[in-house]
C-alpha cells in the first residue's frame, strides 16, 4: 500500500530543513526481520539541531516513530502511518571516551560504546558488546545482556521532545525497570553519557570474548531474527517457558520459532510481519495455557496490520 505524500507541505513549513524527507519509503531493509510495509514519511535529521527544528514545526496531528538499526523491531505489513524518524550515524553516531567515561551518540552501535571504552580501559561496559542495537534503543529499553543493564552505566540521557525542545535526564529520571524506562515515549533520544571503571585491558577483553562466545553459541545471530522477543518473567525464564509449552521450532508460515533458542523468532525466507506477529500471539497463548503464566512482548511492533 502506500500513503498520501505529505513531503511537500512538510518541505514549505521547513525551509531551513537539512535532513532527509522520503515519502512511502521501505522499512523492510532497515529491519533485521526484513518484513512490514513503508513509512508513510521517512526523515533523517543531519544532526540534533535539525531533529529539535523538525519537531517544532511538525503539526501535533501526525504521529511520530523512531528506529534505530532495526534489531528489536516488527514493521507490519500495512506500513506506518506519519512519520518514521531514524539516526544516522553521520549525525548521532560518535563515541568518545575520557577519563572513565564514554559519550555517545544514539545512533551509535551498543557494541561500538564497548569497544570504544574497552580501547580507554574503561570496564564495566562489555556486556553492550552482545547486544545488538544501539544506544538509543538501549535508553529506551534499558537494554542488558550477560549480567549488565544500562541502568547500571548510565550517567545521563539527552533528548527531544515532540516539541523540539532539547531535555536531559540524569539515571534517577530515567526510572529505569526491567526492559523499559520511565521516560515519556515521545522523547527521542540523542545522547548518552556512561560510566565504568578503569581496569586491566586484558580483563575487559576477556569478558568480551566471554560476551561474544556465549553469543555464538547461545543464540541464531546468523538468521533474520529480532532477539529476545518476550521478557522474562519474574523467576522465570522466557525460552524455558516456550520449550516447555512445546513450541520449539513451531512456525507460522515463514516464521519459526528457533531451534536454537526458544525465544527468538526467524524469519525462514518468506516470512511477512503478520506470519512473525502471529507466531508471537500463537506462543504467547501456549505459554498461558501450559504454565499459567503471560508473556510480554520485548519486541517493540508499530504499524497498521492486515
Amino acid at each position: 500500500m502506500s500513503f498520501p505524500d505529505i513531503t511537500p507541505s512538510l518541505k514549505s513549513a521547513m525551509p531551513d530543513l537539512r535532513g532527509r524527507l522520503l515519502a512511502n519509503e521501505a522499512l523492510a531493509p532497515l529491519t533485521w526481520f526484513r518484513v512490514g510495509g513503508p513509512a508513510q514519511i521517512l526523515f533523517t535529521p543531519a544532526d540534533e539541531d535539525d531533529l529539535a527544528y523538525f519537531l517544532s514545526k511538525l503539526p501535533a496531528s501526525i504521529p511520530v516513530y523512531t528506529v534505530g538499526v532495526g534489531s528489536n523491531l516488527i514493521v507490519r505489513d500495512g506500513g506506518v502511518e506519519g512519520v518514521v524518524i531514524r539516526l544516522s550515524p553521520r549525525g548521532f553516531g560518535e563515541t568518545k571516551a575520557e577519563g572513565d567515561t564514554v559519550r555517545a551518540g544514539a545512533a551509535a552501535l551498543d557494541k561500538r560504546v564497548a569497544e570504544t571504552a574497552a580501547a580507554a580501559n574503561i570496564g564495566g561496559l562489555e556486556f553492550y558488546f552482545g547486544i545488538p542495537g544501539s544506544i538509543g534503543g538501549a535508553l529506551r529499553m534499558n537494554a542488558g545482556a550477560n549480567g549488565g543493564e544500562t541502568k547500571d552505566v548510565l550517567v545521563e540521557a539527552g533528548g527531544v521532545t515532540r516539541v523540539g525542545e532539547r531535555v536531559t535526564f540524569s539515571n534517577a529520571d530515567m526510572k529505569f525497570v526491567y526492559r523499559n524506562s520511565g521516560v515519556d515515549t515521545s522523547v527521542i533520544f540523542t545522547s548518552a553519557l556512561f560510566r565504568g571503571k578503569l581496569a586491566e585491558p586484558e580483563a575487559i577483553r576477556a569478558r568480551m570474548n566471554e560476551v561474544q562466545q556465549h553469543r555464538e553459541t547461545a543464540q541464531p545471530i546468523r538468521e533474520k531474527t529480532g532477539g529476545s522477543t518476550f521478557k522474562n518473567p519474574p523467576g522465570h525464564s522466557a525460552w524455558k517457558l516456550i520449550d516447555a509449552a512445546g513450541m520449539r521450532g513451531f512456525r507460522v508460515g515463514g516464521a519459526q520459532v528457533s531451534d536454537m533458542h526458544c525465544n527468538f523468532l526467524i524469519n525462514t525466507g518468506d516470512a511477512t510481519g503478520h506470519d512473525i506477529e502471529t507466531l508471537g500471539e500463537t506462543v504467547r497463548a501456549r505459554v498461558k495455557d501450559n504454565s499459567g503464566v503471560e508473556l510480554q512482548w520485548e519486541i517493540k511492533r508499530i504499524g497498521i496490520g492486515r
